[in-house]
C-alpha cells in the first residue's frame, strides 16, 4: 500500500492436525506449504501437478524465519498441507500421511497465499493452530475455541520474533 513493498506475507488460522505430531491445541509453523491434491487421479494412483510437467506443489518459507518463529512461539515445525476438501475419513488421512510423511496439519488457504507471495517475490509464513484431528469427521472433537486461544497466544509472541528475524 502507498507504494511501500511488503517484507513478509503471513497466512494464519486454524486447521486439522495429524496425530500424534500435532495434537489439538498445538501450534504449527510450516517449513513447507504443500498443495496436497493438485494433480490427477490415474489408474496408477495420484500424480501431483509437477509430475504432469507443470506448476509447483510446495513453497518453502525461509528456514531462519521458521526457526525464529517456532522458538518464540513453541510451535511444532513441519509441512502444512493445503487441501481443496477437508479430510473426513481415516482412509483419506492415511493416504495424505503416506503421500506427505512430514505433514503436521491441513488447512485450505496456505498454498494460495504462498503462490501470491511468490508471484510478488515476498517471503511467506504459514501458522496454524490445531482445532481437530485430521481423520474421521467428528464435530464433538473440534476445539475451535482452544485453537483460537493458542493462535492468539502465539501471535502475542510473533511480533518480537519477526522484528528479530535476520532476513539474510
Amino acid at each position: 500500500l502507498a507504494g511501500r513493498p511488503y517484507g513478509l506475507v503471513v497466512s494464519a488460522g486454524i486447521g486439522g492436525g495429524f496425530p500424534p505430531g500435532a495434537p489439538v491445541g498445538s501450534l504449527v509453523v510450516a517449513d513447507a506449504i504443500t498443495v496436497a491434491d493438485l494433480g490427477a487421479e490415474t489408474a496408477d494412483g495420484f500424480l501431483p501437478v509437477t509430475e504432469l510437467g507443470f506448476g509447483t506443489i510446495t513453497h518453502r518459507p525461509p528456514e531462519s524465519l521458521v526457526r525464529v518463529v517456532s522458538e518464540a512461539t513453541g510451535a511444532r515445525t513441519g509441512t502444512i498441507l493445503t487441501v481443496s476438501t477437508v479430510t473426513g475419513t481415516a482412509g483419506r488421512a492415511a493416504a495424505l500421511s503416506a503421500r506427505h510423511p512430514g505433514a503436521l496439519a491441513e488447512a485450505m488457504e496456505g498454498f494460495g497465499v504462498a503462490e501470491a507471495a511468490a508471484a510478488h517475490g515476498v517471503p511467506v509464513l504459514e501458522v496454524r493452530a490445531v482445532s481437530n484431528p485430521v481423520g474421521p469427521r467428528d464435530r464433538s472433537a473440534w476445539r475451535i475455541a482452544d485453537a483460537l486461544a493458542a493462535l492468539t497466544e502465539g501471535f502475542g509472541k510473533l511480533a518480537p520474533a519477526l522484528e528479530s528475524w535476520n532476513r539474510t
